[in-house]
């Protein structure tokens, strides 16, 4: 079956709205020498996201979100809803990074509840996971997807399985330059397919996008992407060069 391929960059807490207007400016024009049937999207700070929104329009780059939250409304500062992302043209949504698991304390239930939020709305969610350097050396790493799979997708019906993204992302390869070898993301990806395949069906596992997120770069995208089971790709520090956002792009298959 052939999957979506996808192209997602994660600028965590850089860039403000004029510099995520010329980033966005400068991408679509690199972009437009490259032939690519990937998805690419562009998840900037929430404060600038309706800037992107209007630069990316007519370009094929679709915006992200880094962040979201389970109510629709009420006294819960600093938060934002679906409703609220919809509302200014977002398309796609983060839940559960890594970096708000580890430095915010989210849990997989507080991921569960973002992910049903998101479900009534017309988001699509990009659910991430993924181990720490312990758990892998300690041979936890299938314990910890799978838990975090069941844990995190409780409750979804089979029907809604088709609208969900999973972004293996080791916490050990965040930032850090370290980066999983192709085979031993594959194999990861795997086991995620095999599971949602367990959940929901092999239909669901066979058609659901598997990204990888975890110090990718222009150097190791085209080998990750390769695999039979990388989908694509969630990029951190790369996609804030639009050089290197761009050659990642012309990576993908």
């Amino acid at each position: 079956m052939s999957r979506e391929t996808i192209v997602a960059g994660n600028w965590k807490l850089n860039k403000t709205v004029g510099e995520t207007r010329q980033l966005i400016r400068e991408l679509r024009n690199r972009l437009a020498g490259i032939d690519s049937a990937a998805t690419v999207i562009v998840c900037p700070p929430t404060v600038a996201l309706e800037t992107a929104v209007d630069a990316a329009r007519d370009t094929g780059i679709a915006v992200g979100a880094q962040n979201v939250y389970w109510e629709t409304s009420g006294a819960f500062t600093g938060e934002v809803s679906p409703a609220m992302l919809e509302a200014v043209g977002v398309e796609y949504v983060l839940i559960g990074h890594s970096e708000r698991r580890t430095i915010f304390g989210e849990t997989d239930e507080d991921v569960n509840r973002k992910l049903h939020a998101v479900l009534r709305s017309d988001l699509t969610p990009v659910i991430c996971l993924g181990e720490s350097l312990g758990q892998r050396e300690a041979g936890e790493t299938e314990a910890v997807v799978r838990s975090q799979l069941g844990a995190g997708l409780e409750g979804v019906a089979p029907d809604h399985a088709g609208r969900l993204i999973i972004a293996y992302e080791p916490i050990w390869a965040i930032g850090t330059g370290k980066t999983a070898t192709p085979e031993m993301v594959n194999d990861v990806h795997r086991l995620i397919r095999r599971t949602i395949a367990d959940m929901f069906g092999g239909l669901a596992a066979d058609g659901m996008s598997l990204l990888y997120g975890g110090s990718v770069k222009p150097e190791n995208a085209r080998s990750l992407m390769a695999e039979g089971d990388i989908d694509g790709v969630l990029v951190g520090g790369a996609s804030l060069k639009n050089e290197s956002f761009a050659e990642i792009v012309r990576a993908a298959p």
